[in-house]
């Protein structure tokens, strides 16, 4: 029984360090990838638009083949914010690149968006994706 009282109240303190230094990480954020894509600008732009265009966003701003600009549209989300694609033409396809203006409400999300997952995790999976594509 005592074990299992250690445990837990480990546990606990283990969850309330993390809430505490989540609660103390700014709530917004702004990260940024890159990647060169082996397809024409409006290629890339018609595959991004086309993922950028599911219920779950809205679009902001739409620039054909240059610059596309994407909002979570879902307010009861733990996380918000927006990625802003950016396409230039390079000799070996589009250069896209991605910024991510995001907010992390729940400060437990917070911590482990900043040290466990990191901020550019899903733009870098989402860059490899597309190069593979």
């Amino acid at each position: 029984m005592k074990i299992a009282l250690i445990i837990l109240g480990t546990l606990v303190a283990l969850i309330l360090v993390v809430a505490i230094i989540g609660a103390m990480l700014p709530r917004a954020h702004t990260a940024t990838r890159s990647a060169v894509i082996r397809k024409q600008p409006r290629d890339v732009y018609a595959i991004i638009r086309d993922l950028a265009s599911t219920p779950e966003y809205e679009i902001v701003e739409d620039v054909p083949a240059q610059r596309l600009v994407s909002r979570i549209a879902d307010k009861s989300l733990p996380y918000g914010g927006s990625w802003t694609y950016v396409l230039e033409a390079v000799p070996e396809g589009t250069r896209l690149t991605i910024t991510e203006n995001g907010e992390v409400y729940n400060p437990i999300f917070r911590f482990l968006s900043k040290f466990v997952f990191g901020h550019t995790k899903t733009m870098d999976d989402y860059l490899a994706s597309l190069q593979k594509r």
